[in-house]
Order: structure tokens, then C-alpha cells, then sequence
């Protein structure tokens, strides 16, 4: 086993980090008061091929591996969670089905604008009646000519409102995963609605929203992989979604620990720092091994995913454990803050608000956890 990160993944981190630390923190806590779009800021990450990170180099893209990848999520979200879902949607769920299931003439027409930050992605799979049991969704596509017609809606669709493309499933044939096939959709196409911007407990600073399809039209080459195949393009996607999610929480669970330590030996109490008490050591400890485990099993999953090996059982477990363990870790932030870490002034509420999504979203911790098993029992 070697940990050592290569060349390239030690300066895409660094770079990252950077960019992060002085464009994205100093903005993240009025972003999220004012329930605010960082436009400037997510053109940025498309500027600097963040948006594209894993799109080839015959495509313009910066050719990153997928624990570079990994890397950025984390460093984006310790800076702020809401980008960390921006940089997702369009570097996982939006260019993964297309670089992995798409044709030459769709790949040429979407990655290099990717790579380039010219276009920001959505995915649009779940639906009122159809969240963790996602292969019962009720959009339909119906062929009429060398067109599918669409009519249905989606939730909770991140990026919706200000997306140029989005990765669609609908149901092409019967019931079940093997009716549901993907299309590639401009989000400007007549009949593609977006709904308004939700209101959330956290990442109040991406857009979240539902979409409404009637009549919409779109040519049959719109269709990404075959007839039938969409289910399995969703569920590869939400392979790399998982690592980015399990990535993006070790990104705020590190923001809590920090806050943590370093407001621990700022603040007196019985006539010394907080850092000299015990019980706030052994608190301070434990986020310390939680987040380098985590940080490992997230870091795994990318290693097989960029040697071609399954990865579905390590990015279960990976996001699983990652963002329970930093749903705690904020919990304990707020705590070692106490009645400070309750108000706005301090960023610990902040990450506390946002980071309980990370154990719902991509698939639920009850979800994970049935993957995991299936995999332990050989189903």
C-alpha cells in the first residue's frame, strides 16, 4: 500500500485548496444567509476545469484521475458545502453518464464545454413517488418518429435553476429498472419547466429544484446509451456521486474540527483554555481518527474506481460512514462552541445545517447499507 498522493493530485489539491481558502470561504457565510447563487465564484470553478475535472485531455479537460477528484470535493466543501453540490452535479452526476455511456458526436458536443466551464449540468432521476426506490419513476418517454416525447416531473434536482443541460430518466418500456432509459435534455428545450428554488435546512446557496416536462420533444440521439440501459447509467453515476459525497462530508467535518480547535484554545473557562480539559481533548481525538478513516474510505473507493475495478461496495461504505461520522462531528462542533456555536456569528451551525443532506442525498444511509449487505450476502 503506498499513500504517497502523485505529483498531479498533490497540485490539483493544492491548487484547490487555494482557491478555495480565498474565493470561496470569505463569501460562504453571507452566500448562505442570503440564500444566494455564488455566480462569480462557481464560473470560476468552471475556469479552472473543476466542473470537467475528470473530462479527457482529447477533450479539452484536464484528464484527472478520480481520486483527484475526491481531493477537490473534499477542499471545496470545507470551504463551502453549497459549492461542493455545484462542483458535483456537474463533475460527477452531469459528465459521468456521458464520458462513460455516450456517443462520440455527444461527447464532442458536451465534455469539451465542460471542461471549459461553459455549461452547468443537472440530474433529474428522483420524483414525488420515486426517491430511494428510483427504478418505479413515472416520467415517460414515448417515441413518435425519430423523437421521444416526455411528460412527468422531477425533485429535488441540484443545479436545476441555472443548468444548461440535464441528464434525464425517463420510462421508455414496462415497469421496473429495465423500462427506464437517459437522455441528454437542454435545459432551454420547449416543455422543460424548472420549478422555484426550495427552501432548505442547509446549502442555501445551491439551487434545489423540482422540473416539469409536458410535451417535450427531443430527438431520438438524445437518448444516452440504449433503450433500457438508463437505470444502470443512473446507479453508475451514483457510484462517483457517493465518493463525492462521502468526500465533500470529510470536507466539513474538517471545517468543524477546525473551527473546533482552534476556538478550544481561544476560549477560558475555570481559568484556562477549553483545550486543557479533558473532556474537550477526548472529543477533539475522536473527530481527529473519525476524519482520517473516513478520508481513507473514500480515497479507496476512487483508487478502484480509477483502475476500472467495482467500486460500488466501497463507495457505499465510504459514504455511509463519511457522512454519519461528520453529521456527529458537526453535533460536537456546536457542543465544544456551546452557546456560541448555537448563533450565526460562528460557522459551526452552518456546517451542522448543511451537512445532514450528505446522508440522504445520492442515496440514503438506509440505502447504503442495503448495498453494503447485498454485497456481504453475495445478492
Amino acid at each position: 500500500m503506498d499513500f504517497t498522493l502523485s505529483d498531479d493530485q498533490r497540485m490539483i489539491r493544492d491548487m484547490v485548496r487555494g482557491f478555495a481558502d480565498s474565493e470561496i470561504k470569505p463569501i460562504a457565510r453571507e452566500i448562505d444567509h442570503r440564500h444566494e447563487f455564488p455566480h462569480r465564484t462557481a464560473k470560476r470553478m468552471g475556469e479552472l476545469g473543476l466542473l470537467g475535472i475528470t473530462v479527457p485531455e482529447e477533450y479539452g479537460g484536464p484528464g484527472a484521475d478520480y481520486v483527484s477528484f475526491g481531493l477537490t470535493a473534499e477542499e471545496v466543501a470545507r470551504a463551502c458545502a453549497s459549492h461542493s453540490v455545484i462542483y458535483g452535479a456537474c463533475a460527477s452526476l452531469s459528465v459521468g453518464p456521458i464520458l462513460n455511456h455516450g456517443t462520440e458526436e455527444q461527447k464532442q458536443a458536451w465534455l469539451p464545454r465542460f471542461a471549459r466551464g461553459e455549461v452547468m449540468g443537472c440530474y433529474a432521476l428522483s420524483e414525488p413517488e420515486a426517491g430511494s426506490d428510483a427504478g418505479s419513476l413515472k416520467t415517460t418517454a414515448r417515441k413518435e418518429g425519430d423523437e421521444f416525447v416526455i411528460d412527468g416531473n422531477k425533485v429535488f434536482c441540484s443545479n436545476a435553476a441555472v443548468a444548461d443541460v440535464c441528464i434525464l430518466f425517463a420510462r421508455t418500456g414496462g415497469a421496473g429498472p429495465k423500462g427506464v432509459s437517459a437522455f441528454i435534455v437542454p435545459t432551454d428545450s420547449e416543455g422543460f419547466t424548472v420549478g422555484k428554488n426550495e427552501s432548505k435546512l442547509g446549502l442555501n446557496a445551491s439551487y434545489t429544484n423540482q422540473l416539469y416536462f409536458e410535451g417535450l420533444r427531443v430527438p431520438a440521439e438524445s437518448m444516452l446509451g440504449a433503450e433500457g440501459e438508463g437505470f444502470r447509467i443512473a446507479m453508475g453515476a451514483l457510484d462517483t456521486g457517493r465518493i463525492m459525497a462521502a468526500a465533500g462530508s470529510v470536507g466539513i467535518a474538517r471545517a468543524a474540527f477546525e473551527d473546533s480547535v482552534a476556538y478550544a484554545k481561544e476560549r477560558v473557562q475555570f481559568g484556562v483554555p477549553i483545550a486543557q480539559h479533558q473532556a474537550i481533548q477526548f472529543k477533539l481525538a475522536d473527530m481527529d481518527v473519525a476524519i482520517e478513516a473516513a478520508r481513507n474510505l473514500y480515497l479507496k473507493a476512487a483508487w478502484l474506481k480509477d483502475r476500472g475495478q467495482p467500486c460500488t461496495h466501497a463507495a457505499s461504505r465510504a459514504k455511509v460512514f463519511a457522512s454519519e461520522m461528520a453529521m456527529r462531528t458537526c453535533i460536537e462542533a456546536v457542543q465544544i462552541h456551546g452557546g456560541n456555536g448555537y448563533i450565526k456569528d460562528y460557522n459551526v451551525e452552518r456546517y451542522m445545517r448543511d451537512i445532514k443532506i450528505f446522508e440522504i442525498f445520492e442515496g440514503t444511509s438506509e440505502i447504503q447499507r442495503m448495498v453494503i449487505a447485498r454485497h456481504v450476502l453475495g445478492a
